[in-house]
This record gives structure tokens, C-alpha cells and sequence, in this order.
């Protein structure tokens, strides 16, 4: 037996449940704490705050840029004077550049603001696409933006401004095979001390900050990435897009990854803060903990080169010590759980697994068992075939059970045709006298719907793994080039409004295979006595389901795919082997023989009680506009 109609309405309420929750996923935004931002950050925030403009790119690049110097050298003396203090003697020089390398990361700086220019991951690669829209890979750069800022904001009471931008600075380098120590001194002997080292086979960088003669006033971080695009598909790289943080004591939070927005921390103490994209992440964590800071991200146009502005005002507190020095670490790699996990301070929480149920089932289940199947298997394709293999092995005692009312549903199909021939003008009588037959033979009609609802959670648990996963990315399967993206199957000349410009076979495959499972549990089922729209329906939403899948990650579609194809084969299989409709007819009978009278006022007795109601308003209002 099919679907029958209450099937069909619940399939389309979770189809609704289902496009609400993709849309509401993202974390509420809490309220924001009234501003009482500590002396320190005060002071930063208002030499460093972003106007908001209708083009953040030009504001927040000029917003930095150095003035110009004086040519005369006199006047120029006086400037660098004015603007830097004792720090002028290093505000001239040479910008030159310095790489530390391993066997997964290239890492180049810059002796201008002693910071990183350009990170090269050695074993990953960015995809593009040509004039004609094939696909080449390029190697894969993160933070080599120009507009990047990543500069301290130092307090030096004798500058125009009082405080000093390590970014205008230019530092001597000490080098070495995996470590290299940037330095800018002051006329005072006052120094500004920026030291990396490259731990092996790592992204990670011990970093450290010394400071000398800076006072009790802090220092503040002014942090702020230009993220481009390294992903296929930019609309979900986009979505995933954010500055994430931690607070000492507190779980993982982020600021909105759809709209603009601003986090105010100037009470908090941070642990660490991420600049984030789908499957990459610059983390820099404290040793000890940071002060409080205010975080933000700035929503780009769809046709700009880059996705979005992240930027973290981070308000680094000092014990007055004549020297201090500021342990943290500096991470620039790949979301991979186990690698960011090792930091133990709940770093790969930035994956964006999810944040509810569904992200502790993609965490804690679906993950390791990825994963272990990964360890026997090395094709993702395949390795998805054996997690749809498994969750169908867990799940099929309810498709038993499914199948069980379905073949009994179709056991008493000779009294359907029987029940329409009596009511064939009596649409509300029909109805009636079905739901006592099941009533009276022990048919659930709604028992088909146990397996739907038991996935629903894997499904939406899915719907975040494949395109959160990096183990995806990238992963190529028959023609899928990467399994975290959606396929491409054919280039469409056009752009197709809500379609795309491509055409994903995997797609049409889970919508060819779902509409031959429903043709399939539909054949034995009298569709006649159905509402024509929800027959047509039926067929339908697999159609509208091509418009939604087509540009999302092809894992999940494979997944879906080979799901439709286990659940032909099972239904074929479990139906002609355990049941046949003669002999469950006949079991049908006797077990009505013999069956207790139940008593009153269980669902179907309710169910049948309000549809005798309906029928009786019906009657009379048919009588009332007779007599009109």
C-alpha cells in the first residue's frame, strides 16, 4: 500500500517544518549588553571604530591608511615625531618578507607590522572556473588580502593621538628554520617584540608579545580579515561565514552569519576569537585569557570579490611590569574536528555542525561513524553507500512495521472498492466507513509514517554535515567533482531563476528514484478514493525539491539517492517474501472474529466522531440552501 492522504499532509508539513528550519537555523541574536566598555577598550574603540557606509571596503581600508609624510626631511622628522613618539625611529624603512614553512603550510610576513601576508595550505587547493566555466585548481592562500589589518594599538602618551599602530611600524627580523622574532624599538628603549614559531606537521604557531614600557593602560588588537572566496559554491560559503568566540567559562557563540552585525564583550573575558569560513579558520587563543572586545561582520554585495569584513577589537589587559608579555597561539588551517579539538578549549565548535540536537547527532554519531567507515573504506562515495547501509539496518524493524500495515491496508482493498461502490456519492460517508474498517481490523493508516519521522532527524542532521565536513571537500565521486557541492553534470548557456546554471544529475536521480518509489506503494493502493491534489502532490514535490537541491551539496543527494534505491529494494524484497495478501486477508478475519471489543474514545473513535459531525453540518447546510 502508498501513501494515503494523512501521509501526504504530513510530508508536506515536514517539507514546511523543513524550509522554516534552514531559514530560522542560525542563532537567535541576544540582546546586547549596555555599553560600559572598559578605559582601555574605550579609548581603542574610538580611535578604530568603523563608520557604517554604503561601501565598507573603501571605509575600513582608509580608515588605516598612513597619512602622507612631509618630503622635507626636517618637516618629516617633526611628523613621524608628532604621530609615533619614540617610536618614530622605526616608522621608516624597507618592507621586506620572511617565510616559515613545514609540510602542510607555507607562511609568509611582513616586516611591515611584523604580521602574516599570505598563508599557502600545501595540501589543499582553491577551484575555479574559466571562461567556458570548466573547472582548474589553483593553490589554495588564505589572509593575503591588502586590506587585511592585523595591528595593536599601543598607548604612547607623547603622540598626537596617544596611542601607536604597530601596522605603520617597520620591525627588524631575527630568523631561523621554524621561528622568527619581529622587533620595533623605541628612542626610549621601548620595544614592541612579535616572536613565531612553527611547530611541525602543524598550522599552529606559538605567538607571543612583549611589550616594554607600555604602562598599565593594555594594549588593544585591532584584527580585521577581508575573506575572497576559495569555494565553489559562494552562497553557502557566505552562510557559514563568521567571527566566532569563546568567553572564559562560557560555550561557543558567533556573530550572525546573514546579516550585519556587532557583538559587544567589553565585559567579558575571552578566551579565543575565529575568523571563520566554511572549511577554514584563522584562530588566535590566549594562553591565559584576553579582556573583553567587540566583534563584527559586515555583509557584502553578491558580486564583490570578497563575502564579508570580520573584524575583532580585542582589549589585551597589562599588570604594569616593566615587561610583559602576552602568550597566545595563532591557527591558520582546515576545520578538521580532531585537529582543532586537540586545543581542548572547544575550538571545533567553529564547525558549523550545527547548534542544536542535529549538530550533536553530526558530532557524536554520524561523524565517527564516517569516519571509522572512512578507515576501511577510501572512496567518500562508497563510504556514504555503507552510512546509508547502516542508518536503513538500524532503522528497518519500523519498516517492517510500515510495510506490515501497508500490506494489510492493501489485504482489505477488495472492501475499499466495495465501500466506494456503496458511497460513491458520499465522499464524508466513505471516509467514515473506511476509518471503522480499520478500527475494526487493527489497520493504523498512520502507521506508514514511523520510518519518515524516525530520519527526519538524520536528514536534517545531514543537511549541515556534507557541507560543513572538509573531509567532503573537494572529494570527487563518478562525475561529482566535490561531494561538499553541489555536481555538475551539464553548463547551462543560462542562468535559470532559483535553478541555477548547471544541471545536478545526482539530483535527478533522487527525483526520478522517489517518484518510482511512490509509483511503486501506490500501485497496490485504490487512488481513486484519494483527493485529486493530494495524488498529483505526491508526485509534485520532488519537482519542487529539484529547484532546493540542485545547488546543494551533492553528498547529501548521493545519500538520498542511495537511500530511495535501498528502499525500493527492501520494499520489493521485504513484500514478496514476508507477505502475501491472501493469507494476511485471512488472518485479518479471524483476528476481527476474535478481537475484544476496545473501549471508547481512543483516536479513531475521536477521528470518526468529528467526521460524523462534519457530515451532519454538511447535510444541513445542503438542506438549508435547498430551501433557499
Amino acid at each position: 500500500m502508498g501513501l494515503d492522504r494523512n501521509q501526504i499532509i504530513g510530508i508536506i508539513l515536514l517539507f514546511g517544518i523543513f524550509m522554516l528550519w534552514t531559514t530560522l537555523n542560525a542563532p537567535t541574536d541576544e540582546e546586547l549588553k549596555q555599553k560600559r566598555a572598559q578605559d582601555s577598550l574605550a579609548q581603542i574603540e574610538e580611535l578604530a571604530t568603523t563608520a557604517e557606509v554604503e561601501n565598507p571596503d573603501a571605509t575600513i581600508s582608509k580608515q588605516y591608511e598612513q597619512p602622507a609624510v612631509p618630503r622635507d626631511s626636517a618637516a618629516a622628522s617633526t611628523e613621524l615625531t608628532s604621530r609615533f613618539g619614540p617610536y618614530a625611529v622605526s616608522a621608516s624603512g624597507e618592507e621586506k618578507f620572511y617565510t616559515l614553512e613545514n609540510d602542510l603550510v607555507k607562511i609568509t610576513f611582513s616586516s611591515l607590522g611584523g604580521t602574516v601576508s599570505d598563508v599557502v595550505l600545501k595540501e589543499y587547493q582553491q577551484i575555479l572556473l574559466d571562461e567556458d566555466r570548466v573547472e582548474y585548481k589553483v593553490p589554495l592562500h588564505l589572509l593575503n588580502d591588502e586590506k587585511n589589518i592585523f595591528e595593536y594599538l599601543v598607548p604612547v602618551k607623547s603622540t598626537q593621538s596617544g596611542i601607536v599602530k604597530t601596522s605603520a611600524l617597520y620591525f627588524d627580523a631575527r630568523a631561523s628554520a621554524n621561528s622568527i622574532v619581529f622587533t620595533a624599538t623605541a628612542s626610549d628603549g621601548s620595544q614592541f617584540v612579535q616572536s613565531y614559531k612553527l611547530q611541525p606537521d602543524s598550522y599552529t604557531m606559538d605567538y607571543d608579545v612583549e611589550v616594554t614600557g607600555a604602562g598599565t593602560n593594555g594594549i588593544g588588537l585591532n584584527w580585521v580579515t577581508f575573506l575572497g572566496r576559495v569555494e565553489k559554491n559562494s552562497q553557502y560559503e557566505r552562510y557559514y561565514t563568521s567571527v566566532y568566540y569563546k568567553e572564559v567559562d562560557d560555550d561557543v557563540d558567533y556573530c550572525s552569519c546573514r546579516k550585519d552585525d556587532v557583538e559587544d564583550l567589553s565585559e567579558s573575558k575571552l578566551k579565543w576569537v575565529s575568523h571563520s569560513n566554511q572549511f577554514f579558520n584563522s584562530a588566535l587563543i590566549a594562553k591565559d585569557r584576553f579582556g573583553g572586545g567587540q566583534l563584527e561582520t559586515v555583509m557584502l554585495e553578491d558580486d564583490d570579490d570578497n563575502l564579508k569584513i570580520l573584524r575583532s577589537l580585542i582589549d589585551i589587559p597589562l599588570e604594569g611590569r616593566a615587561s610583559e608579555l602576552i602568550a597566545m597561539s595563532l591557527y591558520v588551517g582546515p576545520n578538521e574536528f580532531n585537529r582543532l579539538r586537540e586545543f581542548d578549549v572547544e575550538l571545533e565548535d567553529v564547525i558549523p555542525f550545527g547548534s542544536s540536537i542535529f549538530g550533536t547527532i553530526n558530532r557524536w554519531i554520524i561523524r565517527p561513524i564516517f569516519n571509522f567507515l572512512l578507515g576501511f573504506i577510501g572512496s567518500k562515495g562508497i563510504v556514504i553507500l555503507m552510512l546509508t547501509l547502516t542508518v536503513k539496518i538500524v532503522l528497518y524493524p519500523l519498516m517492517l512495521k510500515m510495510l506490515h500495515s501497508q500490506a494489510k491496508m492493501s489485504a482489505l482493498k477488495p472492501k475499499m472498492a466495495h465501500l466506494k461502490e456503496k458511497f460513491k456519492d458520499d465522499s464524508q460517508g466513505l471516509q467514515m466507513e473506511t476509518m471503522k474498517i480499520y478500527r475494526e481490523y487493527g489497520v493504523s493508516p498512520l502507521g506508514g509514517c514511523l520510518p519518515m519521522v524516525a530520519q527526519m532527524p538524520i536528514w536534517f542532521a545531514l543537511y549541515r554535515f556534507f557541507p560543513a565536513s572538509i573531509e567532503f571537500r573537494q572529494a570527487s565521486f563518478l562525475w561529482a567533482t566535490d561531494l561538499s557541492s553541489y555536481d555538475v553534470f551539464v553548463n547551462l548557456p543560462w542562468e535559470i531563476p532559483f535553478y541555477g546554471q548547471h544541471v545536478s544529475l545526482l539530483t535527478l536521480l533522487w527525483a526520478g528514484t522517489t517518484i518510482i518509489y511512490t509509483y511503486y506503494n501506490t500501485r497496490h493502493m485504490d487512488m481513486n478514493s484519494m483527493n485529486p491534489m493530494m495524488k498529483y502532490m505526491q508526485y509534485f514535490m520532488p519537482v519542487m525539491f529539484l529547484f532546493f537541491f540542485n545547488n546543494y551539496a551533492s553528498g547529501l543527494t548521493l545519500y538520498l539517492f542511495y537511500s530511495n534505491v535501498l528502499n525500493i529494494g527492501l520494499t520489493i524484497g521485504t513484500k514478496s517474501l514476508l507477505f502475501n495478501e491472501d493469507k494476511l486477508r485471512a488472518q485479518l478475519e479471524e483476528k476481527k472474529k476474535n478481537k475484544k471489543p476496545k473501549k471508547k474514545g481512543g483516536f479513531q473513535d475521536r477521528l470518526e466522531k468529528a467526521m460524523a459531525e462534519q457530515k451532519k453540518n454538511t447535510a444541513q447546510r445542503d438542506q438549508n440552501k435547498k430551501k433557499k
